[in-house]
């Protein structure tokens, strides 16, 4: 999925983009302890998650796409990793933005299901960096 990439930067080349969405689909409704912020119970269905990076932008995209090996576990370091690590989540699409993390997050809509999840250094007052969109129609 395309992203927001407009922009200008010094040498008159498009901006590089800082802020990514996740578009994640749940199989199956999951609870799911979510390091020290708790559990909580996730419908299933269709979500975005809204993240951002300055530094390694493409490298920590692709973190969220790896799941680890038996030798080489996964650390879970941030709230996103304990959902995905679940084999019922998947990653359907990555959105690269260049606006803020937390404008881009508000412009999701959506249901929070879990306060906190994604938001615990966010300034703006986000209450979660992870939108709930509901269940996807049968064609």
């Amino acid at each position: 999925m395309a992203g927001n990439v407009a922009g200008n930067v010094a040498d008159g080349g498009p901006a590089a983009p800082t802020t990514y969405r996740l578009h994640i689909r749940l199989a199956a409704p999951l609870s799911v302890t979510v390091g020290r912020l708790g559990t909580f119970l996730f419908p299933a269905g269709d979500y975005v998650y809204t993240g951002s990076a300055l530094r390694n932008f493409e490298a920590r995209v692709a973190r969220h796409f790896w799941r680890g090996t038996a030798e080489r576990p996964k650390p879970l370091r941030w709230h996103i990793d304990y959902l995905l690590a679940r084999d019922e989540a998947a990653v359907l699409a990555v959105e690269r933005l260049t606006m803020a993390e937390c404008a881009a997050n508000r412009a999701v809509g959506g249901t929070v299901v879990a306060p906190g999840f994604g938001a615990s250094d966010c300034k703006a007052g986000c209450v979660s960096h992870l939108r709930y969109l509901g269940e996807k129609k049968p064609d």
